[in-house]
């Protein structure tokens, strides 16, 4: 556990790319294989199970340093962060400890999940008696449930790449299903995850996936590609990107590398041949042959229990991008087209409804498929993908064997008024950098109020960052925790890239992927959009 705290911290107290990868390599050639195993599990994003409610963490914490809860409260509200502050409050440790971070997990954290709150008070002050601050802190986040760190997955294969002398693209290849949660990861998990390529490996991959082949988004002009001949054009759908593997079974897995079989039962009774892999997006489908609202989708994936009507309300199928694999024979260094053409005979012999083609848009010019792209809201897609007709598929956004360009239509935007605003986490913990966005509302006499209808916290620079969390401080209302509401001073242009009717939202709307893309210093807090707007954009998206 000492030696993660120690990478923990390091990793938070820097941005610097190159020394973030010398701390993992460092932590990685020395750890143990059963500590760097849990390491790479949550290091490459899998997120640990809460095992003790945030409740008893307060409870117990003030108990055991002796402090008033309105003190704690206090010190809470200052720091903005449960695990820093618990973590600042404990007084010194008793002893030292040694355990290492798999026993950890395995042998003291996971038996406090369901314990009753006897056992997990004795259990917490037993650990904080033999961890230092940053442990205590680190400990809270494994038990919190709230482990976040800044480092990308990618970063993570390159450390384990150069400590293992193993090719980026296998190690990627190999970790692709280590952070389902489904498979406990160990020392020899590890040990085969650095060790060097076997002529049988891809024969035992069994239902593991492929890493997938992202896109850069395209900002400059198409025709700076070259000619539209050598680009294969198709339509971006709004859905979950997936991969269907039949090997020994059929397996459906999240661009997010969770395992989803269960909830798309449709999909994984495919009868795809032996041998088979095919990339695409799951979508909900209208009647009318196009696309359903994300909303839609958001049904399914939220929903464990699947009733046979709730099946044929909300049918799922997949846009089939690309094939992978046919036969049990790797297919991504072949060219897109060729690729492309194997694919097309795939959904031919299925012959399933639930198994569609991605169609590919032709034309002779940028400008008649700029045209044509113009269409897409209507289409219920996000733009165009454009994917080099002699492009391999890759390993995560890279441009080393062809690329893949999304050509996306403009966002919706609204003008918003900032009112709420939250402590961010890891360096910004002492900044207001997530906030709560409104539009205006009418009374109904005459009058008008803020309703919230976003939350979003990406898209200004750190000096934009520091001029609003100065703003913040000097326009406090009142606190809620860690949450403050300010006084009404800050419009901003909020983009987002969906629009559906919420119930459970307070302005009957919910947008998606919201994100700041200016602050609008020349528009007064009374010119900023209203809920009108946002019906007048659902309507838009409706008859869309």
């Amino acid at each position: 556990m000492r030696e993660f705290a120690q990478l923990y911290a390091e990793l938070d107290e820097t941005t610097a790319t190159n020394r973030k990868l010398d701390a993992l390599k460092s932590y990685f050639a020395s750890a143990a294989p059963e500590n760097a195993a849990w390491a790479v599990y949550f290091l490459a994003g899998g997120k640990p199970r809460q095992a003790v409610p945030v409740k008893l963490l307060r409870q117990y914490a003030t108990e055991y340093a002796g402090l008033d809860e309105w003190l704690f409260d206090e010190c809470y509200n200052a720091v903005g962060d449960l695990a820093e502050t618990i973590a600042h409050i404990l007084p010194e440790p008793k002893r030292r400890s040694d355990v290492g971070l798999s026993t950890w997990i395995e042998e003291r954290i996971a038996p406090l999940r369901g314990a009753d709150p006897e056992t997990i008070r004795a259990a917490l002050f037993d650990y904080w008696d033999e961890l230092e601050t940053r442990e205590r802190f680190l400990l809270i986040k494994l038990i919190g449930g709230g482990f976040r760190v800044g480092v990308s997955k990618l970063l993570v294969t390159r450390a384990l790449s150069g400590i293992a002398a193993v090719d980026s693209k296998l190690i990627a290849q190999r970790l692709m299903g280590w952070t389902d949660g489904s498979v406990r990861p160990t020392a020899k998990g590890f040990l085969q995850l650095i060790a060097q390529q076997s002529d049988e490996e891809h024969a035992q991959r069994g239902g593991q996936p492929y890493p997938f082949f992202l896109a850069h988004q395209l900002n400059a002009e198409p025709a700076t590609l070259g000619e539209p001949h050598d680009w294969q054009v198709e339509w971006k759908y709004d859905g979950m990107r997936a991969q269907i593997v039949n090997r020994g079974g059929s397996f459906v897995w999240s661009r997010g590398e969770d395992l989803i079989t269960e909830r798309f039962p449709e999909l994984a009774a495919l009868r795809l041949p032996e041998g088979t892999v095919v990339d695409g997006e799951i979508l909900v489908w209208r009647e009318g042959n196009a696309p359903a609202p994300f909303a839609d989708l958001q049904k399914r994936i939220g929903r464990k229990s699947l009733s046979p009507k709730f099946l044929a309300e909300y049918p799922a199928v997949l846009v089939a991008y690309d094939l992978l694999e046919r036969d049990g024979v790797d297919l991504r260094k072949l060219p897109q087209c060729e690729r492309r053409t194997l694919l097309e005979q795939l959904v031919h012999e299925v012959n399933a409804p639930q198994l569609r083609i991605s169609p590919v848009v032709h034309a002779d010019s940028w400008d008649e498929l700029a045209r044509i792209r113009e269409e897409s809201r209507l289409r219920g897609v996000e733009g165009m993908m454009l994917k080099a007709q002699d492009a391999q598929y890759g390993v995560g956004r890279t441009k080393d064997v062809g690329t893949w360009w999304k050509w996306k239509i403009d966002p919706y935007s609204v003008d918003a008024v900032l009112v709420y605003a939250q402590a961010g986490h890891g360096r910004r913990a002492s900044l207001y950098t997530d906030y709560t966005f409104a539009v205006w509302d009418s009374d109904g006499d005459g009058g008008r109020h803020l309703v919230p209808f976003a939350k979003a916290y990406s898209g200004l620079t750190d000096a934009e960052i520091a001029q609003v969390d100065n703003t913040v401080r000097k326009t406090t209302i009142e606190r809620f925790g860690p949450v403050r509401s300010v006084r009404p001073t800050m419009v901003f242009e909020i983009g987002f890239e969906g629009i559906a009717a919420s119930p459970r939202h307070k302005s009957g709307i919910a947008v998606r992927f919201p994100r700041i893309l200016r602050r609008r210093d020349d528009k007064t807090v009374e010119e900023a959009d209203t809920l009108d707007t946002l019906k007048g954009l659902l309507a838009q998206a409706a008859r869309a």
